[in-house]
């Protein structure tokens, strides 16, 4: 396996889950995932939140850890990586306001590098201008949001994912195993 150099967006309040998984996990089978925030440092934290569904409308919000970052935002040049990957929670919903945010997420697109997102991350796709007449599955709140970026919204089981070229999206944390591994093979790993 060749191994691959990752780009993973966070903020704070992004999903507890769909930060520390993915980064442990990629991070397992050998690539480097440069977890980078905006106006902070490589030995800072974002605090993050936990996303449940306990049978409400919508899912529950508790406190979460302290996610390091490892690398400096300021640092990030997309030519470096080998791919994207956007964790939901609420970080998406203001990371999508910051310009140099949207202009690497376009990057890596016009590039045609893996992007994997999940839950709320399909906000920081649409406001990029991404998903335009390309399928993404999100969590269900912002399929208005993946419809208005002119992309088609897949309402798909909480538990699985789906793949359009190089996009690998999800709805929420529960996905992981079939996230993860869609975009384990988009980025060409073999695990044997």
């Amino acid at each position: 396996m060749t191994a691959k150099k990752i780009l993973m967006l966070v903020g704070d309040y992004v999903e507890d889950y769909e930060a520390m998984v993915p980064f442990q996990a990629l991070s397992m089978v050998g690539h480097t995932v440069h977890a980078v925030c905006p106006e902070k440092i490589a030995g800072q934290t974002v605090r993050t939140a936990i996303h449940d569904f306990e049978g409400e409308q919508t899912y529950s919000e508790k406190p979460g850890h302290n996610f390091a970052l490892n690398f400096d935002f300021v640092q990030v040049r997309p030519e470096s990586y080998d791919a994207l990957l956007i964790p939901g929670g609420r970080a998406p919903e203001y990371l999508r306001l910051n310009e140099q945010v949207l202009a690497l997420v376009q990057a890596f697109d016009q590039a045609g590098k893996p992007i994997a997102a999940v839950c709320h991350g399909a906000q920081l796709l649409a406001a990029a201008g991404v998903l335009e007449g390309r399928e993404c599955s999100a969590y269900p709140a912002c399929a208005p949001e993946v419809r208005l970026a002119g992309g088609t919204f897949i309402d798909i089981a909480v538990d699985q994912a789906h793949v359009d070229g190089n996009l690998v999206t999800a709805p929420a944390w529960p996905a992981h195993p079939a996230w993860l591994a869609a975009f384990l093979k988009v980025l060409g790993t073999r695990i044997i």
